[in-house]
């Protein structure tokens, strides 16, 4: 089985980008992956900042981002980047960390104004990390995540369209590389 880790660099736990994750984690179980979630913010604060390689709840996270074929970066976009818990945790990935994985990254942000938060800021800092198999990923405006009364999100079909082509494509690519083809 094929093994996904969401990296969810959302300080927030009540922020509309888990209404992303949500749709991503259920669409890729059904499709049979296994998935885990690293939720940095969950991380030590104190190891985060002072970069403790050795700490062991980085260290844990960062097998769980080893055995993985497949790594979704979540994160909500503030100030045209993406979250600086994200940045701290990505800073103690080792320098390979993302070497031979598929990488899909899912943003959400007040408009479309910092779409390109994911090309101009992640994924020169994700290439550096050995990531060389990046998916173009979904941004999401938040007011097209709605936050239902009875708890989960709704969204709009648009975007359950454009997710769904970029699960698809992840899921695509896992097996290709997988197969050594890709």
């Amino acid at each position: 089985m094929l093994n996904i880790v969401i990296l969810n660099g959302n300080p927030s736990s009540t922020s509309r980008l888990n209404g992303l994750i949500e749709y991503a984690e259920r669409a890729l179980r059904q499709k049979g992956f296994a998935i885990e979630q690293i939720h940095v913010a969950d991380l030590p604060a104190d190891d985060l900042v002072r970069a403790r390689f050795d700490s062991p709840a980085i260290a844990a996270a960062n097998q769980k981002v080893e055995k993985a074929q497949g790594v979704i970066i979540a994160s909500p976009v503030y100030k045209a980047a993406y979250t600086g818990i994200l940045k701290a945790y990505l800073d103690l990935l080792p320098q390979k960390g993302l070497q031979h994985k598929v990488i899909l990254p899912l943003f959400i942000g007040g408009s479309l104004a910092h779409l390109l938060a994911i090309d101009y800021g992640l994924k020169p800092v994700l290439s550096a990390l050995g990531a060389r198999y990046l998916l173009g990923g979904v941004y999401a405006v938040d007011q097209w995540v709605t936050r239902l009364p009875e708890g989960g999100y709704s969204l709009p079909e648009e975007l359950k369209r454009r997710l769904d082509e970029s699960l698809s494509e992840l899921g695509s690519a896992l097996h290709l590389s997988v197969s050594g083809s890709l």
